[in-house]
């Protein structure tokens, strides 16, 4: 009756015995919600750190400005979806501790504790399920990369001088690098002077995009 009102493949339990006496089936699901909270937390993390800023953070990620700005810095543009997505998948990840512990709470066959089972399990896909559209729509759909600050950030890294072993060795590589980090000039700027490669070959060399295939 159930499966032909819901559509659901449900079934008749193989074993009633486990059925009654465990809760096995609501810890994998449980498990399952968790793992993705876990996901979640770590894609909301890094969007709202590849977006901090506008001037002292990474500042990689241009966000959507859903606020009108953050109440101590005029102008800054607060991850606040991100946030929110953090802290339902801190609440998902407590009904599953929660979940875990009521389901193992069981005596021989009886559980008292499946409301509280079944509450979190309920609570905890229709949180995942309203945060994931909302940071789907309200976030990724319009995040947008800073072009400037990554191209800044690239041609400032000592990162560079790499490249450039090949060509002259690592300790020659090595001591650019030292001369443009106390300088606070690029590597393009001092190999030009001091490494002696052609500037069309420096140029190549130093072009990221070789850096990031196979040779």
């Amino acid at each position: 009756m159930i499966a032909e009102r819901t559509g659901l493949p449900f079934r008749e339990a193989q074993n009633h015995f486990e059925a009654q006496a465990a809760r096995d089936a609501a810890v994998f699901l449980s498990g399952a919600l968790k793992t993705y909270a876990i996901a979640l937390t770590k894609i909301a993390n890094d969007i709202r750190w590849l977006g901090s800023g506008p001037r002292c953070g990474l500042g990689e990620l241009l966000l959507p400005e859903v606020q009108p700005g953050s109440s101590i810095m005029p102008g800054k543009v607060n991850p606040v979806i991100a946030e929110s997505l953090l802290m339902v998948c801190a609440q998902v990840i407590g009904h599953d501790a929660t979940i875990s512990w009521s389901a193992g709470s069981g005596a021989l066959e009886l559980n008292t504790m499946m409301p509280i089972i079944a509450y979190d399990l309920l609570e905890s896909i229709d949180l995942l399920a309203a945060a994931s559209r909302n940071f789907a729509d309200r976030s990724i759909a319009g995040l947008q990369v800073n072009q400037t600050r990554l191209l800044d950030s690239l041609e400032r890294s000592l990162a560079l001088a790499t490249a450039l072993t090949p060509e002259i060795g690592y300790e020659r590589a090595a001591a650019l690098a030292k001369a443009a980090h106390s300088s606070g000039r690029t590597i393009r700027e001092i190999a030009a002077e001091q490494s002696g490669i052609p500037h069309e070959k420096l140029a190549k060399l130093l072009d990221p995009t070789n850096m990031i295939g196979p040779k």
